[in-house]
């Protein structure tokens, strides 16, 4: 009943959102007297505000097609590498750039927003890499019957994405960099990979707020996380999905979800963005106002997740703790992380992030004594908080120049 009741106040959302817009649009015409007096103009900037908020978002376009290196604009033509039920590798190539450049893949989260919230991630990594990027699916988008998705099937993903660039790439070592959430199962994928000596094992691993062990520094998310045993997680936030997707009955930790605890978490820092929003149209500052709304168009595009993967990662990697406690496994075999001995690990933090506290991903680093520490790096990003490490001015002048000097230095 949950993602019915969801669906109906969608769809009565959208038809306010609808005539919202259509308000604003015109009280906004330059040729409506009314628009230009009294309240005219207060109205409209209320009304496509709203507009704004209410609308329902769907999957986003990359839509990269250009690229700036060294001063010289060069296109960019994206491509699916590989396709899967649960998620594609997609291929972002940059014309007029040497063919041994760095091969990086970049493992997306998986946790209600799709691949394009790292638009800004892959945009600036194109200028010094061969970047490829996981594409997760919307669990709601795909058929029943091409089966469960949990943490293990992810890791498998990312070993048989690994292993399709190394091939392409003519036995050239690849880079990987996980930001968030996958820095688990990337850590464990990297750990299996030097564990059988894999020849597409990764020359380095950069991990980017990653959750690797939650008991450092715990933030909100993690306290929910631990409140409460994985049987409530099972009965209280797990829909079923209706019957107009094509996934239709698959059990799925609905996006919707998703983002309303990512929303509630800072809701007064939201309201304010609106509100500066209606300021900015008020005034006329169309610019301000439509950054403002770029970043809410990413930001409410939401999918659903598996069942069977949010509950194993919540259980898993929030509640007891397997990766740091040497307990994890995959499809019954005991992920050692002890093994890595041929990966570079590069930990990065933020200052302020409230989603994985500091300390978190750095633990990776103290998890792998075969490792030598040349084969270390630890930075944390002043002033950035989660989102900051991987997208924005600090990503792109303070952040992305130390990946591409480690991956530089083991290439």
């Amino acid at each position: 009943m949950l993602y019915h009741a969801y669906e109906l106040q969608r769809s009565w959302m959208n038809s306010a959102s609808a005539l919202a817009s259509i308000s604003s649009g015109l009280l906004s015409n330059p040729a409506n007297p009314f628009g230009y007096m009294g309240m005219g103009p207060m109205a409209a900037s209320a009304l496509d505000v709203f507009a704004h908020a209410t609308a329902h978002y769907g999957k986003p376009d990359f839509g990269i097609t250009e690229v700036e290196i060294d001063g010289k604009p060069h296109a960019v033509t994206e491509s699916v590498a590989l396709k899967g039920p649960f998620g594609d590798l997609l291929h972002f190539t940059v014309e007029g750039t040497p063919a041994n450049r760095p091969r990086l893949l970049i493992v997306a989260p998986m946790s209600g927003h799709y691949a394009t919230l790292l638009r800004g991630t892959v945009e600036r990594m194109l200028e010094s890499a061969d970047v490829f990027i996981t594409d997760w699916a919307d669990a709601k988008m795909v058929p029943a019957s091409a089966g469960d998705f949990d943490l293990d099937e992810y890791i498998d993903y990312l070993i048989e994405f690994a292993g399709h660039i190394h091939a392409e790439a003519g036995g050239q070592r690849i880079h990987m960099m996980a930001v968030c959430q996958p820095s688990v199962p990337a850590f464990a994928a990297v750990a299996l990979l030097n564990l059988h000596k894999s020849p597409a094992t990764p020359a380095t691993l950069t991990m980017m707020g990653g959750p690797i062990d939650t008991r450092e520094c715990p933030t909100v998310v993690n306290n929910m996380a631990m409140q409460r045993p994985i049987e409530w997680f099972r009965q209280s936030v797990i829909a079923t999905v209706p019957m107009k997707y094509p996934g239709a009955g698959r059990r799925v930790y609905p996006g919707f979800m998703q983002l309303n605890a990512f929303m509630s978490m800072n809701l007064s820092s939201h309201m304010m963005s609106h509100y500066e929003m209606f300021k900015h149209l008020t005034v006329g500052d169309d610019a301000s106002a439509q950054a403002t709304k770029t970043f809410y168009d990413e930001y409410r595009s939401v999918c659903d997740m598996t069942a069977e993967f949010y509950l194993q990662t919540v259980e898993e990697v929030f509640q007891k703790h397997s990766i740091p406690k040497g307990e994890f496994r995959h499809k019954g075999e005991l992920v050692d992380i002890t093994q890595i001995t041929d990966t570079a690990l590069l930990a990065i933090e933020g200052e302020r992030d409230d989603i994985s506290g500091l300390g978190q991903t750095k633990a990776a680093l103290k998890l792998t004594p075969n490792l030598p520490e040349a084969m270390k790096r630890y930075y944390m990003a002043e002033g950035a908080g989660h989102y900051g490490i991987f997208n924005g001015s600090r990503w792109r002048t303070k952040v992305a120049p130390v990946v591409e000097e480690w991956i530089a230095a083991h290439s």
